[in-house]
């Protein structure tokens, strides 16, 4: 029997000594992280699935898996169809799909540590339509037959310096504390990894790619808080750190925490909270108000002292692309590179430019038709060579003690010029980000008004992309941080009503992906910054760009670019000169010599 087929049937006997016809299955941990750890990795073990977003719901005849469009492809690669069904969100969701499958009487189990409120609401809707019940389990039955089930890693908890922060975690716990004053409340619950590591100026090594330490906060509105962790997580330099002002408490005395908070009137994000923390404060009768986690806007407004670690980043993570690239325009041509040795190669670069911690998340190494996968992730069966004359798609980023980085780049793999049509779609891909690099905006204006301008001159040519525009980017920690983004507005993501704030880091990639042949995407990070304009009306907004790396000069059509895109071009690449010149020789730097002349 195969281990997946074995896992499936473990699942189900435990399922059915515990009185329960069904099970879903989400990848998430306590603290709703985009990236988890390798002890949350449940519905990898069990299905194979390695994406970062989907869940599965197994039922006594019947399992299915649920992933969004990213992962179409992926998922069939990866899960055996014979045990799954494959299904796409959001045309369906678990909820749906149980309501379905269920009969009266029905008794449907989920994990409350797993799953947000909302989801739980709508889910126990669905099913109670058709007489069937969704119930908490006291312990995940599925870690119940995963013998060999990793710990949650015991990795210490590190200090993020003032010089690196660029604020005290005191002076960050005394805004909480006027917030929480202002709104009449007496404690906020800071659940999410990357604002209880902003909040404290501690970072970890928990997560794979994200530099977070596993634990909760609750921050009261007398600027003190109790930070609920392993113990032996914490260094003696951590504990002066924080001094006695934050409380120290184990992690699973969590739960007594909030049961003790009766009475009290306790924020909780129902975005990024677990259900299990509301029902908890319900039960203790605690007076719940939702709202957004008070730490998730100033986190994202940064501050000088990040903006200037996030530029010195970039630019040692610069060199190391430049020489990546200037590798690859060596290597390539020669046919022996392939997904993996390229990716492997970046990072070494990386690691040998200094100071690198992590990526910031696996890299999407997409050769040809590879390309063309959005949220592709290599592996030794899906692993392409860089065929000569062909596109290549690298989308790559670091993790450093003073920034976080991402970048993309699409290169054409020489000998040879590269074709007509991918030439146009590059120059459109890159018409757009110069018209967002570009853009001056007023204040009050949302990430969502913005994303047609990166749109416009794919659409002219009756194509677009798929994906968001922009991203918002964490001070080392996550590389996807909300709450602003730049997108569609449609579909209800959060996000996209955000007003952009100076301060902000974003990413800027638009991109265009033909099936079966190529994919191509062009990203920078940006800052959000104030604009002096004379005679304005009020504040005007407009972007630095932070990222600076030859963008692939033998796909562009310069036919296509008007003169203040030709300018912006020759401006761009004469501060990358500016910037990477200096940490360059010999080869490499004739080789950037050559990328930077101007078009």
């Amino acid at each position: 029997m195969h281990p997946h087929e074995a896992r499936l049937s473990a699942l189900r006997a435990q399922l059915a000594r515990e009185g329960y016809d069904g099970f879903v299955i989400p990848i998430c941990d306590e603290h709703m992280s985009e990236y988890v750890g390798a002890y949350a990795q449940r519905l990898e073990w069990l299905t194979g699935f390695g994406g970062s977003a989907g869940s599965a719901v197994v039922m006594g005849e019947k399992a299915a898996i649920f992933v969004d469009g990213r992962y179409t492809l992926q998922v069939r690669d990866q899960v055996d169809g014979r045990l799954y069904e494959y299904h796409n969100v959001p045309a369906t969701s678990p909820g749906a799909w149980l309501a379905q499958q269920v009969g009266e009487g029905a008794r449907i189990a989920y994990d409350p540590w797993l799953h947000t409120q909302p989801w739980v609401a709508a889910t126990r809707k669905a099913l109670a339509a058709k007489g069937a019940e969704l119930v908490a389990v006291e312990s995940n039955p599925l870690d119940a037959v995963w013998n060999d089930q990793p710990a949650p890693s015991p990795a210490p908890a590190f200090v993020q310096p003032l010089e690196l922060a660029g604020e005290s975690s005191e002076a960050k716990r005394g805004k909480i504390a006027e917030w929480l004053a202002e709104q009449g409340l007496d404690a906020a619950v800071v659940s999410a990894l990357d604002s209880v590591a902003w909040l404290l100026n501690i970072r970890g090594s928990d997560v794979e790619r994200t530099p977070v330490a596993l634990s909760f906060v609750i921050a009261h509105a007398d600027g003190t808080a109790d930070w609920f962790i392993a113990p032996k997580k914490v260094t003696p330099e951590v504990a002066a750190h924080l001094g006695n002002a934050v409380r120290l408490q184990p992690r699973d005395s969590f739960t007594d925490a909030l049961t003790a908070l009766k009475g009290k009137k306790v924020a909780v994000d129902p975005e990024r909270a677990v259900s299990a923390i509301f029902a908890t404060l319900k039960q203790a009768e605690a007076l719940v108000t939702e709202s957004r986690d008070p730490c998730v806007l100033p986190k994202a407004i940064k501050n000088p002292v990040e903006q200037a670690g996030q530029r010195a980043a970039q630019a040692r993570d610069g060199g190391a692309v430049a020489r990546f690239m200037h590798w690859l325009s060596v290597e390539g041509p020669k046919g022996d590179v392939t997904e993996l040795s390229a990716a492997e190669a970046l990072h070494q670069f990386r690691r040998d430019c200094g100071d690198l911690r992590d990526l910031s998340f696996d890299t999407i190494s997409g050769a040809g038709p590879n390309g063309a996968i959005v949220h592709y992730r290599v592996s030794e069966e899906t692993n392409r060579t860089l065929e000569p004359s062909s596109v290549y798609l690298v989308d790559s980023g670091g993790q450093y003690p003073d920034g976080t980085t991402d970048i993309t780049r699409t290169v054409w793999i020489g000998p040879g010029e590269a074709g007509a049509e991918e030439k146009d779609r590059f120059t459109r891909v890159l018409k757009g980000h110069i018209a967002l690099a570009r853009a001056i905006f007023p204040r009050g204006t949302a990430g969502s008004q913005l994303d047609t301008l990166a749109r416009q001159h794919l659409w002219q040519a009756g194509v677009d992309y798929a994906h968001g525009t922009g991203h918002g980017v964490g001070s080392f920690l996550a590389v996807h941080e909300g709450p602003q983004r730049i997108a569609k507005s449609s579909g209800g993501q959060a996000g996209t009503g955000q007003e952009l704030l100076p301060g902000m880091f974003l990413s800027n990639e638009p991109g265009y992906y033909k099936t079966g042949a190529y994919g191509i995407r062009i990203e920078n990070l940006v800052l959000v910054e104030q604009r002096a304009i004379p005679g304005a009306e009020g504040d005007y907004f407009g972007f630095e760009t932070l990222t600076h790396v030859p963008i692939g000069r033998e796909l562009v059509e310069p036919t296509l670019l008007d003169g203040p895109e030709t300018a912006w071009w020759n401006a761009y690449h004469a501060r990358v000169w500016e910037i990477l010149s200096p940490q360059l020789e010999g080869p490499v730097l004739a080789w950037l010599k050559d990328q930077c002349a101007p078009l």
